[in-house]
């Protein structure tokens, strides 16, 4: 089905996706979910989430979360008690400069995300797409457009496969990034839940240690859920096409896979000039080997060698 949203093209799956396929139901009216037959893979929350429990400051919008691993076990956390800020998966910065002022998207202070509309919303037997524009606001002034697309695959017997593909566009003045000092983080993040027996890996191999403003072509994160028997675990990948690849990370063992860019030196990105940021996230069961990890990058990387992000 096709529909027109605000003067734009929005293409939407039919409500009954083929059995087995992908499809997506509202969940409530700030939540949408995604299922591949009678499996949950996600929930995007395109508007604001909050909890009685927790700072009304605290309140967010335009992230994922519940990401769910191959055996419906919920893989990301949402209002941490160490971190409240945290949001799943999410996409946040904590100096976030416009015509000489600081705001600091990260931990929610004077500039919030804001959904806008959908871009596309697309279950099929063999592909799920979730893409929607959202603006980052200083009060009612828009200072950057925002879109972000999910494209799914089919889980495997091990495996699952998420593209995560975020384009930045400073609206009329430029905009100034960067991560925190000493740590890098400000980007794509993945807070996982709680759990034990936490194994982080490099291409460098096993991480003993917490790792700060490291470049790295991906990292993994492996743990035993809190509730579950046996480990599962999820691995971000970086395109090759991003800014300064590869990017500087922040990896904590208490469960968090932190992208830095711009890292610790601050980008400005110029009015009206997109920025486009390309990750994977690969959602496995158990605990994958270095190998198998580094074959799965490698098939990334040659997967969308020729595709090009969907608009």
């Amino acid at each position: 089905m096709i529909a027109s949203v605000a003067g734009a093209t929005l293409i939407v799956a039919s409500a009954c996706a083929a059995e087995g396929g992908f499809r997506f139901t509202d969940q409530g009216a700030n939540s949408t979910a995604l299922f591949e037959g009678d499996k949950p893979v996600f929930v995007y929350n395109q508007g604001v989430v909050s909890r009685a429990d927790v700072p009304t400051d605290r309140a967010r919008s335009t992230y994922v979360h519940p990401l769910y691993g191959l055996d419906g076990e919920v893989l990301s956390d949402d209002f941490p008690k160490d971190h409240y800020h945290h949001r799943g998966l999410f996409w946040a910065w904590p100096h976030v400069r416009v015509d000489g002022r600081h705001y600091d998207l990260w931990m929610l202070r004077g500039v919030e995300q804001r959904f806008e509309r959908w871009v596309e919303k697309r279950a099929e037997p063999r592909l799920a797409v979730l893409a929607a524009e959202n603006g980052w606001y200083v009060g009612d002034r828009k200072i950057m457009d925002e879109v972000i697309q999910l494209r799914v695959q089919p889980a495997t017997a091990t495996a699952r496969a998420i593209d995560v593909d975020l384009t930045l566009t400073p609206t009329t003045k430029p905009v100034t990034l960067a991560g925190a000092e000493g740590k890098s983080y400000g980007g794509l993040t993945l807070r996982f839940g709680p759990g034990t027996n936490v194994v982080i890996a490099t291409p460098a191999g096993v991480a003993r240690a917490d790792l700060a403003m490291t470049n790295l072509t991906w990292a993994d994160l492996t743990l035993r859920l809190n509730g579950r028997s046996s480990p599962s675990g999820a691995a971000i990948f970086v395109h090759p096409s991003h800014p300064d690849y590869p990017p500087q990370w922040l990896l904590r063992h208490y469960g968090v896979l932190c992208l830095g860019w711009p890292g610790v030196t601050p980008a400005e990105l110029p009015a009206g000039r997109p920025v486009h940021l390309r990750y994977r996230v690969w959602i496995h069961r158990g605990v994958a080997t270095e190998e198998q990890i580094a074959k799965a990058y490698h098939d990334y990387l040659a997967e969308t060698r020729t595709r090009t992000v969907d608009r």
